[in-house]
């Protein structure tokens, strides 16, 4: 068998007793492939409160994060087998962060479809990448170097502060308020039928975001969020 279990270490920190008694399965993540993106979302998640599995193949990665994870482990879950004695098919969540060996990107994710692991998430270097894992049935796939750039290349062009597109060509966009939509309650601004978006959140200078409403007055320098179809919510950020 391939290399396999280095370590099994619990996290040295101890969480608090009725923390821990809170914690479900359900909260129990293992995450494949330790680089930069892997790392990264396993740290994140621990912040969160989940139990974490960490495993890669390179052990001064695993070494470098273990400390920080609740457990982690040297191994090549390309094996099924190493899948099975890790105990990955009793997880309910998976992540396959490996990125450049496509390979094993796409062996590991058969392994935890065959495992029956109910949310799988695998990250794709591109969309051809992205479509193969698709179509071996993975659940989520992300590719996070091209809507990161998708992103920013908004922000940079236009006159965004922040921008997140979803599926079906729908985003949500944070904005400076455009002189149409001040002045007046957002029911009588006619910005949805006009420019068809939906104001949903508003923050003005020293105060936290809130719930935007039929009656909420937007002024000068206030800072919105707006969703809809992503030309709409482009067009109306433009007119700031």
């Amino acid at each position: 068998m391939v290399r396999y279990l280095q370590s099994l270490r619990r996290l040295r920190r101890k969480r608090p007793a009725q923390q821990h008694a809170q914690h479900t399965a359900d909260q129990r993540v293992a995450v494949i492939g330790l680089g930069r993106f892997g790392s990264s979302l396993a740290n994140e998640l621990m912040h969160r409160g989940w139990d974490v599995l960490g495993i890669d193949t390179d052990t001064r990665l695993v070494q470098k994060y273990s400390d920080g994870l609740t457990h982690s482990a040297v191994a090549d879950c390309t094996d099924p087998e190493v899948l099975r004695q890790l105990g990955v098919h009793e997880f309910t969540s998976a992540v396959v962060g490996i990125g450049t060996d496509i390979e094993a990107s796409i062996l590991v994710s058969s392994n935890l479809l065959e495992a029956e692991v109910p949310n799988i998430w695998a990250k794709a270097i591109s969309r051809q990448h992205g479509q193969i894992l698709e179509r071996l049935g993975v659940h989520h796939v992300v590719l996070p170097e091209h809507e990161m750039g998708e992103r920013v290349a908004h922000l940079v062009t236009g006159r965004m502060l922040d921008f997140i597109e979803f599926d079906d060509d729908y985003a949500l966009v944070k904005t400076v308020a455009p002189d149409i939509a001040t002045g007046v309650p957002l029911g009588q601004s006619q910005v949805r039928g006009r420019y068809g978006v939906t104001v949903v959140g508003i923050k003005r200078p020293g105060e936290d975001f809130t719930y935007a409403t039929a009656d909420t007055v937007v002024q000068k320098g206030d800072v919105i969020v707006v969703t809809g179809k992503t030309h709409a919510v482009e067009t109306f950020a433009d007119l700031s």
